[in-house]
């Protein structure tokens, strides 16, 4: 599954990025990288950007560079 397919509420755990995402530095940076558990906190009205919860921090994150993350969902 991709992180763009995780609702409000559900957690994820980061596998892998694809090759050619533009801002994987960025979100390595920012401590997603393989491992990491992410949860979807709210999406905007209009369907894009999501808002994420990692590592004790809120990022947004636009809904094309979400569906280039891929991970597995984490049991509540």
């Amino acid at each position: 599954m991709c992180l763009a397919d995780i609702k409000p509420g559900q957690k994820m755990l980061v596998e892998e990025f694809s090759a050619d995402l533009s801002i994987k530095r960025r979100l390595q940076d920012l401590g997603m990288i393989k491992g990491t558990v992410v949860e979807c906190i709210g999406i905007s009205p209009l369907g894009d950007p999501s808002a994420y919860f990692i590592r004790k921090t809120v990022i947004a994150i636009r809904k094309e560079d979400a569906e280039q993350i891929w991970g597995v969902e984490v049991a509540k």
